[in-house]
């Protein structure tokens, strides 16, 4: 414990704080002896980092519950799933930093209800990057993250409902396998529909 607070530059009466409101994990036991590794370690910087930033301790805390109550990466990526998207991998301390003073504990369980975000050990896993680029510019944009969240959500069953339509198309004329080669093309149809849609509802616009 002495060691681990002196690489993390804390007291060790400050370690024993961190431990009690469980913004770190309990160490790996050996008899009487407590092995702390490289996750507490990191773990304590990004606490630190946080602070630096203006969270409290209680937002750092419930940030950490809801993180320890994700789903893991795999749960949400689905292992055997085919998928066009890159994951991106995150310390709490990188995503609060892409979305600064947005990374709330109310944003956080929605974007993990979402399936945006997963777990993977201390780290935080984003399932798209795409989709995490072009949230984060939407709040730099001056657009709150829980609206953003919000209109995702919306997205999402109207994009699921377009891939069901998608899928039903291709398997009254083709197999299953066809269905990642065809892909691209429903994503061509999609994001024209949608252009189009742009243009229309601005030409609307007084």
């Amino acid at each position: 414990m002495e060691e681990l607070a002196r690489l993390a530059g804390i007291t060790v009466r400050t370690l024993r704080f961190y431990r009690e409101r469980k913004l770190i994990r309990p160490p790996r036991r050996e008899g009487r002896i407590a092995w702390y590794d490289d996750h507490h370690l990191a773990r304590l910087r990004t606490i630190a980092a946080l602070l630096e930033r203006g969270h409290t301790l209680n937002g750092i805390a419930e940030l950490a519950e809801a993180l320890e109550h994700g789903r893991d990466v795999a749960d949400v990526l689905g292992v055997d799933t085919p998928t066009e998207e890159e994951p991106v991998h995150l310390t709490p301390e990188e995503l609060a930093a892409r979305f600064e003073g947005e990374v709330t504990p109310e944003n956080l369980a929605a974007a993990i209800d979402l399936g945006y975000l997963g777990t993977d050990g201390d780290e935080i896993v984003h399932v798209s990057r795409r989709l995490l680029d072009v949230s984060a510019a939407l709040v730099r944009e001056g657009i709150p993250l829980a609206e953003v969240l919000a209109a995702g959500k919306q997205v999402r069953e109207h994009v699921d409902a377009l891939a069901e339509l998608f899928a039903d198309v291709v398997l009254r004329h083709a197999t299953e396998d066809d269905m990642q080669r065809l892909r691209p093309l429903a994503r061509s149809v999609v994001e024209a529909e949608l252009s189009l849609a742009m243009d229309r509802r601005m030409r609307k616009q007084p």
